[in-house]
C-alpha cells in the first residue's frame, strides 16, 4: 500500500509540471497562473510587429489596386461562410470570390510583376475550384489556406491601394500545423474552427 502511494504521489507531481499550448501558440506552465495574455502580448515581439504596416513590394497601378480591393472584399465574405461552417455557403461564396478574380485586368502588370500575379492566380484559381466542387467542409477549408496564401502574396506585393488586411494565424489549425487567413478587421473570427473556437488566433500582420 505505501508503495501504491509513492507512486500516486509522483504522478500527481509530475502532472502538475505539464505543458500546455495555448491559442497564440505560446508554451506556458500550468503553475504560471499569475501571468496574464495581456502581460505576455506586451513582451511578444509579433505583437509589435503586428501593428506595423507592411508596404506593397511593386509600384502598382491604382486601378489594379482597386480591383484586387474587390477581390480581398470578396474574399473576406468567403472567410465569413467558413466562420459559420455551412458548406453550402461556402460554395456560393467562392463563386463570388472566383467572379471578382475574373475582373481584373492582368495587363494592367508588366514585367516581374505580371509574373508573379499570374503564378499567384493560379494558385488561387486552383484553390476555389477545389472549394466550388466540394460538400466537405474541412476540404474546403484546407483549399482555403491555400487561398489565403496566394491572396496573401498578392497583396503584400501589389497593396489594397490604402484599404487595410489583416493577416491572422490559429497554431491549432490543421492538427496543430497552423493555418493563416486574411480579415479586413483586427478582430478575430477563427474560420478553421468557427464557434468551436471563434477567438483562437492572433494577427500577424497589417498590410494595406
Amino acid at each position: 500500500m505505501k508503495t501504491t502511494n509513492q507512486i500516486l504521489t509522483l504522478l500527481l507531481a509530475a502532472s502538475s509540471l505539464s505543458f500546455f499550448v495555448n491559442c497564440s501558440g505560446e508554451k506556458k506552465e500550468t503553475t504560471e497562473s499569475t501571468t496574464t495574455e495581456h502581460e505576455h502580448a506586451k513582451h511578444d515581439p509579433a505583437s509589435t510587429a503586428a501593428m506595423e504596416v507592411s508596404k506593397p513590394q511593386f509600384e502598382t497601378d491604382a486601378k489594379f489596386q482597386q480591383q484586387l480591393a474587390g477581390v480581398f472584399q470578396a474574399y473576406v465574405t468567403l472567410k465569413e461562410a467558413f466562420v459559420s461552417s455551412d458548406a453550402a455557403k461556402v460554395k456560393e461564396q467562392g463563386k463570388s470570390v472566383s467572379s471578382a478574380i475574373a475582373s481584373t485586368d492582368m495587363k494592367l502588370l508588366t514585367g516581374v510583376a505580371h509574373n508573379d500575379w499570374m503564378t499567384y492566380l493560379g494558385g488561387m484559381q486552383t484553390a476555389l475550384s477545389e472549394i466550388e466542387n466540394s460538400a466537405d467542409i474541412e476540404a474546403q477549408r484546407k483549399s482555403f489556406s491555400t487561398l489565403s496564401d496566394n491572396l496573401y502574396k498578392s497583396i503584400k506585393a501589389f497593396g489594397l491601394g490604402g484599404q487595410e488586411a489583416f493577416y491572422e494565424f490559429c497554431p491549432m489549425a490543421f492538427n496543430n500545423e497552423g493555418g493563416y487567413w486574411l480579415s479586413d478587421k483586427d478582430q478575430i473570427r477563427n474560420p478553421y474552427f468557427g464557434d468551436k473556437m471563434l477567438t483562437c488566433g492572433s494577427v500577424k500582420e497589417k498590410l494595406n
